[in-house]
């Protein structure tokens, strides 16, 4: 079994999207490992803040059968696919890691490095987990990571 962490963003009808993204990766994925909630800023564009967090599973499936499944998942939540990399979105799905493996430009995702939103709620679930190319673990990296430059704050959505 291949340990996975994905983060989900959205922007549009965060609670919603949020939870209807959660439920359909329990139904695909089993259990989930959930991290806090966070709201931040856009990143990227003008646009209302985002609700990030990780979440965490197990999973038998290969690392190209979990892009497709979570690809799935954001188009049956009403995911417009654009151009743009930087948009609005109501469900954004993303592998940050699949075990240790390592594809250039794909995992381990370069965000968890340079985005707070990332970094902290993968922090939470993994702490211990040394990031396969750095070999800190994500408790190290977001102790060091400069805060003072992404604000986020933790909110409730009831998961």
């Amino acid at each position: 079994m291949a340990q996975v962490y994905i983060s989900i963003g959205s922007n549009i009808e965060p609670r919603r999207y949020i939870h209807a993204g959660l439920a359909d990766m329990q139904e695909y994925f089993g259990p989930l490992t959930l991290s806090a909630v966070y709201e931040s800023e856009a990143v990227g564009f003008q646009g209302d803040n985002f609700y990030n967090l990780v979440a965490g599973f197990e999973t038998s499936l290969d690392i190209e059968q979990v892009a497709n499944t979570l690809h799935i998942i954001e188009t049956n939540n009403d995911r417009k696919r654009t151009d743009k990399r930087f948009s609005a979105r109501t469900l954004d799905l993303d592998i940050l890691l699949y075990d240790d493996l390592i594809i250039t430009d794909k995992v381990p995702r370069d965000e968890i490095l340079k985005y707070a939103f990332v970094l902290l709620p993968l922090s939470e679930i993994a702490p211990d987990l040394k990031h396969p190319i750095t070999g800190q673990t994500y408790a190290e990296l977001w102790q060091s990571f400069d805060k003072k430059e992404q604000a986020l704050w933790r909110v409730s959505v009831g998961l």
